[in-house]
């Protein structure tokens, strides 16, 4: 049996007839940019995650990076940041002009660990960004008690964490804005490259607005330094369809995860946790081994396709090279770069399906 790692075609089988009708209304109105679209996704999508304010950008990077900028982070300031996640976090740190700092994470949940925070903090820190990696929400009481003990802005990166909730609330309404990506394999994916930020604060909605938009919030007239950074009509249309079956997706999602928690049976295979006051929406359903490399061999060779996320930990990132960090530096974050890997997870997927790759599992 082939089992891929993820597919679409199950899921956007039975959006198909709406997806390709949102297509063609699009295209008979011949309005392309900031049309009825995207206004109604952005204030879908801020109700959706409890917020005043939703603001659709290019990409997810792209949130992170102007959501930065309207909070005024810049040249000589440092935002800390966790030390295993996607680099794109980093990387938005370095654009606005700013230095990444990075802070352990559990072990456990694989979110930032609010116990090392404080240790990152001096008189140059400005922010910090929770990563909602993989599906879970980080512990959000600790960091916004520490957040505001310090004076610091909170930026969610909620990338991977579409629904995600702490103490009943949803992701990218705890900090000043939270960024997220609608890359097409997220839970809420575009057809292409797409992002949005939400806060509730009106002024802070107003910036990124206009740094998105050359820096203009009205025609002609450029009050900052902006990029172009807009999500697209078309793409806001489709993200206005898949919306109404988030919830949907992520209870199907958590149905299988659960399959693969009951009955995963392997001393050598660590099962993810979930954290207290919290649910999962499982974006990644993430296992470590300490044979990782062995395991994926063994997955492979029965057609099971899987892939590692992250195998090089950022701060021994090539890119980020001039941080000055080496090997040792963050020894979680190495530790997870060496035993995670990730399985199979995809809306449709069978208990057939499911069940072949636990018993391949268990086989190891």
């Amino acid at each position: 049996m082939k089992i891929p790692f993820a597919t679409f075609e199950r899921m956007h089988a039975t959006i198909k007839q709406k997806i390709m009708g949102a297509f063609e209304s699009c295209y008979d109105k011949g309005w392309f940019i900031q049309g009825e679209e995207y206004k109604k996704f952005e204030q879908e999508f801020a109700d959706y995650c409890t917020t005043a304010y939703g603001i659709g950008v290019g990409n997810g990077m792209d949130a992170l990076y102007l959501g930065l900028r309207a909070l005024g982070i810049g040249p000589g300031d440092e935002v800390i940041v966790p030390s295993h996640t996607f680099i794109a976090t980093a990387l938005a740190v370095k654009y606005a002009g700013a230095k990444p700092v990075f802070c352990e994470v559990s072990p456990e949940t694989y979110t930032m660990n609010p116990r090392f925070i404080e240790s990152c903090i001096t008189s140059h820190t400005h922010a910090i960004i929770p990563v909602h990696l993989y599906g879970q929400a980080c512990d959000m009481d600790k960091i916004c008690e520490i957040a505001k003990k310090n004076n610091l802005f909170i930026v969610e990166d909620c990338a991977q964490a579409h629904g995600a909730i702490y103490k009943g609330k949803k992701v990218g309404s705890f900090g000043d804005v939270g960024a997220f990506s609608f890359y097409p394999g997220k839970n809420l994916g575009a057809l292409g490259d797409a992002g949005a930020i939400t806060t509730s604060n009106q002024d802070i909605a107003t910036k990124i607005r206009a740094l998105g938009c050359y820096g203009s919030s009205k025609k002609y007239i450029h009050r900052y330094a902006g990029i172009n950074s807009r999500l697209d009509e078309l793409q806001a249309a489709f993200l206005r369809i898949k919306l109404q079956c988030l919830d949907e997706w992520i209870l199907e999602r958590q149905a299988i995860t659960n399959k693969y928690l009951q009955a995963i049976n392997n001393e050598k295979i660590f099962l993810p946790q979930i954290g207290e006051a919290r649910n999962h929406v499982w974006h990644l359903f993430v296992i470590r081994c300490n044979e990782r490399n062995r395991l994926q061999m063994h997955l492979k060779d029965r057609g099971i396709e899987t892939m590692i996320h992250y195998p090089i930990p950022m701060h021994l990132q090539r890119a980020l090279s001039d941080l000055g960090l080496h090997k040792g530096a963050y020894p979680v974050a190495e530790h997870l770069a060496e035993t995670v890997l990730s399985l199979p997870l995809y809306i449709g997927m069978t208990d057939e399906e499911i069940s072949y790759v636990v018993d391949a599992i268990n086989a190891f």
